[in-house]
């Protein structure tokens, strides 16, 4: 396993996921529901799920395109999510 990815990839994902929509949602169905191990094995299979789609996109487009290609699309996606964060939720 290269345990180098592993660290990296969780700690993003740590970092990038605390406090934003998802958990404040998973919140929210466990207050609900009052059933913290049902919503925890739902968003952790729904999660599992949304990421392995990543993987498998991240892993076409890594064989199958350039990889200066694939950064430019991420970094103008970004910019462009920036923008329409700034000018449609203002």
């Amino acid at each position: 396993m290269n345990w180098q990815a592993f660290v990296s990839t969780f700690g993003l994902l740590l970092l990038a996921e605390l406090g934003d929509k998802t958990q404040l949602a998973v919140m929210a169905q466990s207050a609900k529901f009052q059933s913290p191990w049902a919503v925890l094995l739902g968003a952790s299979l729904a999660l599992t799920i949304v990421s392995g789609m990543g993987v498998c996109i991240g892993g076409f487009c890594a064989t199958y395109l350039p990889k200066d290609l694939i950064r430019y699309v991420a970094g103008g996606l970004f910019v462009l999510m920036g923008i329409y964060m700034l000018v449609v939720k203002s």
